[in-house]
């Protein structure tokens, strides 16, 4: 991670490459050939913005930084997003264990139904187990 926010003209390449490490390469491959004309500025305005502006600047860890992302994301009610960052967890260094207290909160903070949907889809994804010592083991 860098420790600064990047120039302007090094977003795009700064953000890729964040993209590219969380998202994996084959997901940025497929979205990059699936953009049109109608779509294309759009994807550089995410790759810029979000992943070159805000995952690039410093002060948080990229675990950090996708745990909080996939919390807005959950909240929301965004499947298709979120089923997508659950997927990656592992490229930030976050693991099932950190997904599940983030979904705690998010159903303290944003509802049981929003935290009860992303347990759901990480369970459909993970196909995770409990944890040895809980209540369901």
């Amino acid at each position: 991670m860098s420790t600064s926010v990047p120039a302007p003209e090094d977003r795009h390449a700064q953000g890729m490459k964040i993209r590219r490490t969380i998202l994996g390469d084959a997901h940025v491959d497929r979205a990059a050939a699936a953009s049109t004309p109608f779509d294309a500025e759009f994807q550089q305005f995410i790759t810029e913005t979000a992943w070159g502006s805000v995952w690039t600047r410093p002060g948080l860890d990229l675990r950090t930084r996708h745990l909080i992302t996939i919390a807005i994301i959950a909240a929301q009610g965004r499947e298709h997003e979120l089923a997508l960052h659950i997927r990656s967890i592992k490229n930030s260094g976050a693991s099932l264990e950190d997904l599940r207290e983030v979904f705690f909160h998010v159903a303290a903070y944003a509802g049981i139904p929003a935290a009860n949907a992303a347990f759901a889809l990480a369970k459909s994804i993970h196909d995770s187990k409990p944890p040895a010592g809980s209540a369901h083991a």
